[in-house]
This record gives C-alpha cells, structure tokens and sequence, in this order.
C-alpha cells in the first residue's frame, strides 16, 4: 500500500457514523498529527464524545491555507454490501470502503500532505480543519469555526475537499431543515367529525410545499449553472396515527428548502407560515408548529478572490470552475472566517451513501498531487 492507501485503510476502519461518538478517529488524527510536530487544537462539540480537531504546520502568519474534511459518515444499515464496509477491500484498483469517496479519501490526502509539509521549509501555514457530524447538517464544524473565529485565524483561503472529482467548485446551494408538527384531537374513527385530523393538516402542508415548489420554479429568477436552477421545497418525512380507529391527533412532517446562494429563506417560510394560518383559521381545536432545525449558508465564492481562485485552480490543473448541487462546509468556512473557500477533492458524489463504495487509486493519487502543489506553494515567499 502507498501511504495515503494505508491511511485511508486505518480511517475506514473506525465506524465514525454521524450522530455517534468519535473519541476513537479524533485520537488516531491526533496522534498521527502530533509525530509530525504539528500545533492541535481540539474542540468539543455541543454533544458529548464528539470532536474536531484543528492543525497547524509551519509559522503562524497571516497567509496560510486551510485544508478542510469532515471524519464522519453516514449509516450503512440497510445497505447490501459486497464487501465489509469498515475494512478497505480493493479490487481492480478501486478502493471499496464506507467513507471512501465522502471523504476520508481527501482525509487521507491531507495527512499524506502534512506529512509532506512537516519536512518542508514552510514560509507560510498549512492548517487543518477536521469536524464531526457534517452529515447531520454541518454541524460539528460550527463549535470549530466559532474557535477559530474567537482566537482570529487569518488565512489566504480554504479547500474544502469534498469529492468534484477534482473539479473546482466555486458555489452550491443552501438548506433549510424544517419540522412541522400538526396538532389535532383524538377521536373513535366511528364518528371522526368528533376529531381534527391531524394527518388530513400535514396532507394539506405537504400540498402547500408543493405550491410552493411550482410558485419557485415559474416565477423566480433561474441560476442556470445549476442542475436545477432554482431553490427547491420537498417533504421527506411524515409519521403521524397510532391505530386505524383513531382519528389521529398529531402528525409530523419534515420538510427541506435547497437555496440558491444569496437567496433568504424568510419569504419561502412566510408562504408555510400563511398556509398553517389558512388551514387552521377555521378550526380553533387544531393547531401548526413549524420548527426551523437545521440551516447551512450557500456558496459564492467565485467574485471573492480571484487570486485565490486562480491560484486553486492551477493546483487542481483544472481551467473551468463549477458549481456542485449538494452542501458542504464551505459557505459555513466564508461566513464565519471570512475568507475565499472552493470545494475540490478527489472521488464522486455519485458513490456516496451508496453500497460499494469506493475511490480508485489513481484518484488518491490526483488528490495527493493536488495537495502536494499546494504544500510546495507555502514554501515559496
């Protein structure tokens, strides 16, 4: 095995599943990061056993660049793997594991890449950022960049190194993750106009998401750099009844809002907000929550610093930027920190959260030399 190979075979190996304790992969990072000198810090999340770490090679100046990957990974019952999912298994140069792909692979690149860096003569940092539960909603980054922010961390720039296949990615969208709870009253299904359903609400909010959805596509502005060029309201979950013969009281839907950067979710909730108001104005025994429980800011980033952008580009050998459609930590990293951040790493969105997946070795490899160069930058004043 080369040395990203058996790295990346020892992060596989840790069932870091998002949601659940991740003292053990935190441990093995730090420890891999300490042989090589590096400064650490590692930040508790709002949940117990949970960690990121964040680390820094070469001097501590103004101008270094922030490397970016999340340790976690989602789930993997239910799924019908060939292989175990927590052992690397190649076969035919791809590299089968959960978390392979999203994204202990660049994960891997980037501890190859410290490596790398702690034996070079750095003039300017090289910092990692490694966060917990990006899958549940970013959320483990959050505690990270408020650290980061609060000891005023300057940086060129970051990569956040989720898999485009190495292409450079400059925008994605945003998300809104909304619960919303129908409250109505009990009843024996012998006479259910006795009873509110609750059901019959959350079946009405379903249809004003849907409204809501075509109200979007026909009547604002399209961003044509996208798969699908406008913000997007779907219902994933709905759980509500208890028994046939009961009208039932309550029902629970759980509906998301992909935003088009740059676009506020306040008129979209104002429009569920309107519609819980009409289908309840006329029956005070039943109600409507909506609950707001997980929001990230999309990225922009292509007008924020050309030099920067230019600068990752030629690293990843790429000539054209593009725009992903599914989250990441980026627009959290420009927020927060306020500086340029692109999304680039090595793999495909395509093989994520799926059985099988995998990286191939060639891929490593384009990630290893991808941070190889950006190493090699830090070293020239």
């Amino acid at each position: 095995m080369t040395d990203t190979v058996s790295t990346l075979a020892s992060l596989v190996a840790f069932p870091s599943i998002c949601g659940t304790a991740n003292g053990p992969i935190i441990d093995w990072i730090e420890q891999y990061l300490e042989k090589l000198g590096a400064r650490i810090v590692r930040v508790p999340g709002e949940q117990e056993g949970r960690f990121s770490l964040f680390a820094s090679l070469g001097p501590m100046v103004a101008d270094g660049i922030v490397l970016s990957a999340h340790c976690d990974v989602v789930p993997v019952e239910g799924q019908n793997w060939s292989f175990d999912p927590f052992a690397l298994t190649e076969q035919d140069g791809k590299l089968y594991g959960r978390g392979s792909s999203d994204m202990k692979g660049f994960l891997a690149c980037m501890l190859t890449a410290a490596t790398h860096a702690a034996n070079q003569p750095l003039e300017r940092p090289l910092h990692l950022g490694i966060s917990h539960d990006e899958e549940l909603g970013c959320l483990g980054v959050r505690s990270l960049l408020a650290a980061l922010r609060t000891n005023g961390l300057q940086a060129r720039g970051c990569v956040v190194g989720e898999p485009t296949s190495m292409q450079v990615a400059t925008a994605h969208k945003g998300k809104v993750a909304l619960q919303i709870v129908c409250h109505g009253q009990a009843a024996h299904s012998a006479n259910p106009f006795q009873g509110i359903n609750a059901i019959v609400m959350a079946s009405e909010m379903v249809l004003a998401a849907q409204e809501l959805q075509q109200h979007i596509a026909s009547t604002e502005k399209h961003d044509t750099r996208f798969g699908v060029p406008f913000s997007t309201v779907q219902t994933g979950l709905i759980n509500g009844g208890t028994a046939l013969n009961i009208v039932p009281d309550q029902c629970c839907i759980k509906t998301e809002i992909r935003l088009l950067p740059g676009v506020s979710a306040q008129p979209y909730l104002k429009w569920l907000e309107n519609a819980a108001l009409r289908i309840t104005q006329n029956n005070t025994r039943g109600s409507i929550e909506i609950i707001q429980t997980n929001a990230y800011p999309g990225l922009n980033s292509d007008a924020q610093s050309k030099d920067f952008l230019h600068a990752v580009m030629r690293y990843a050998q790429q000539n054209d930027i593009t725009v992903i459609d599914f989250g990441t930590e980026a627009g959290l990293f420009e927020q927060e920190l306020g500086i340029p951040c692109y999304v680039c790493g090595p793999g495909s969105i395509s093989r994520a959260h799926k059985a099988d997946e995998y990286i191939t070795r060639s891929e490593l490899d384009d990630g290893d030399r991808f941070l190889s160069r950006i190493v090699e930058s830090l070293c020239a004043l």
